[in-house]
């Protein structure tokens, strides 16, 4: 990663991907979508950071780090299962297959983790032992490997939400899924994750939990949708300070994406108060987070291209022939 060009670049953002040429806009918390009569759809990852409910702010390179990470794991899982992706015609963009998407998010997860209302720690600390359908024993500690790898389903709210903790049980008897559907993205799951998991430890990093999101195509099959194991999705520890750090009762160390949240949290209520104006070198220190996690999980350099005009005035150019 280069410092001193990620810092002159800090202002070279792309906030918004609205291109008023492309059919049937949808604006997502981070992606701007436009569906194609054909069938495709072109997703835009913007450098919008979201959290709290609202865009914090947008992140040099964030989009593009988010599409080139899970551009990396859909070519290492290819052979596991179909995934959206058609052609890459941008850094930013991905042009997919459009699909309809399943009402369940399913999340992997290998250790007793997470701080979120539906983390399974948070329940195993309140006293919780059946949980998800599953039931784990007493005595682990936080940030404990779990028994056995486990699949934790949450419904998939609307943006501003909170998802919802759903069993198997709970999925067929809403009709959810059906019972073939959910064996099938349950399979998926399971053996992208074990994929995920064996790269990563190639890279000095503990694949912790991770969402993925299917759908289906107009022929009925599962396909793999939306990102997969990228720094949004994915929570990765250190693996060389992982065993001393626990058995201090320390969290183990990782990838800090929640740096300029926490940085706005302590200066005010977020929910109900103005967000201060956030530094420059704020978001330059966030941006280095979203670039080393990129390049530790893949092994590559993330390189800073030269370029003429703004970001949006790139993609235009590289979808200019969907006009």
């Amino acid at each position: 990663m280069n410092l001193d060009a990620l810092r002159t670049n800090a202002r070279r953002v792309l906030d918004d991907a609205t291109i008023p040429e492309l059919p049937n806009h949808y604006h997502g918390k981070v992606r701007e979508n436009y569906d194609l009569p054909d069938g495709r759809r072109i997703l835009i990852a913007t450098d919008r950071l979201s959290a709290f409910d609202i865009s914090l702010a947008a992140i040099p390179f964030k989009g593009e780090v988010l599409t080139r990470t899970a551009r990396f794991w859909f070519e290492q899982t290819a052979d596991i299962c179909s995934n959206h992706v058609l052609e890459y015609p941008d850094p930013n963009v991905v042009v997919a297959r459009r699909l309809t998407i399943l009402p369940v998010e399913i999340v992997v997860r290998d250790y007793l983790a997470g701080t979120t209302s539906t983390a399974i720690l948070t329940m195993y600390k309140a006293g919780r032992r059946e949980m998800y359908g599953h039931r784990l024993p007493d005595g682990l500690r936080d940030n404990e490997k779990l028994p056995e790898t486990i699949i934790t389903p949450t419904s998939k709210a609307a943006y501003g939400a909170h998802d919802e903790p759903l069993t198997a049980a709970e999925i067929l008897e809403r009709g959810l899924l059906t019972a073939e559907q959910w064996d099938t993205v349950c399979g998926h799951a399971l053996a992208l994750f074990a994929r995920g998991r064996e790269i990563a430890a190639r890279r000095g990093l503990i694949l912790v939990d991770t969402k993925y999101e299917f759908g289906t195509d107009a022929d009925g099959k599962i396909v793999l949708a939306d990102e997969i194991h990228t720094p949004d999705s994915s929570r990765y520890w250190f693996e060389a300070s992982y065993a001393e750090r626990v058995a201090r009762g320390e969290k183990p160390e990782s990838f800090d994406k929640d740096f300029m949240r926490n940085w706005v949290a302590a200066r005010c209520d977020p929910y109900n108060d103005p967000i201060p104006p956030i530094p420059e070198e704020v978001i330059v220190q966030t941006a280095e987070v979203y670039i080393r996690a990129y390049e530790t999980i893949t092994g590559r350099e993330f390189e800073i291209p030269a370029m003429d005009g703004t970001v949006l005035e790139r993609i235009r150019g590289n979808l200019a022939r969907y006009f």
